[in-house]
């Protein structure tokens, strides 16, 4: 059964360390639902998140062949019960005098931030989990979404746990 599952890589802060995971994932006909980078506390570290979507014997090879790359140091994965996952998102709506006020109450509800406005649109800002961000899609959609931009998955382990080298 196919599931959708977030990776999180610490890799050496390297030139073409990028190029050289997405790489994998291509020569293995394996898709990346979301990829997010950056770097870490340490500036010689980097921090991937990439959200995969395979079987157990499909996510069991990914991980044992990213573990293979030399800039990788770490690859753990993210399970939603010891972890904190979310993604952010810009969404641009159709707003005017009529709508604008019940946009805002909709991204009130979702504890979204306007950060835009404009005489015929809004653009908002959202974080969280995938099903919060489906929930609002739903609700602003009939108002007529014009453009979004979402950055995908990137999480961190909760309490104590923390992904080091």
């Amino acid at each position: 059964m196919e599931k959708k599952t977030c990776l999180s890589l610490l890799v050496e802060n390297n030139f073409g360390v990028l190029s050289r995971i997405s790489g994998l994932f291509a020569r293995r006909g394996y898709n990346i639902d979301s990829l997010t980078v950056g770097t870490t506390e340490n500036a010689e570290l980097s921090r991937i998140t990439i959200t995969v979507t395979g079987d157990d014997q499909i996510l069991t090879q990914i991980k044992k062949q990213l573990n293979k790359l030399i800039d990788v140091i770490t690859v753990i994965e993210l399970k939603p019960d010891d972890s904190i996952i979310r993604e952010l998102v810009f969404i641009k709506v159709k707003a005017d005098d009529t709508t604008r006020s019940q946009i805002v109450e909709i991204a009130n509800m979702f504890r979204a931030n306007i950060v835009d406005v404009s005489r015929e649109s809004l653009v908002i800002e959202i974080t969280g989990t995938r099903y919060k961000i489906e929930g609002f899609f739903e609700m602003v959609e009939p108002y007529g979404i014009l453009e979004f931009v979402r950055s995908g998955d990137t999480g961190l382990q909760r309490g104590g746990k923390i992904l080091s080298h």
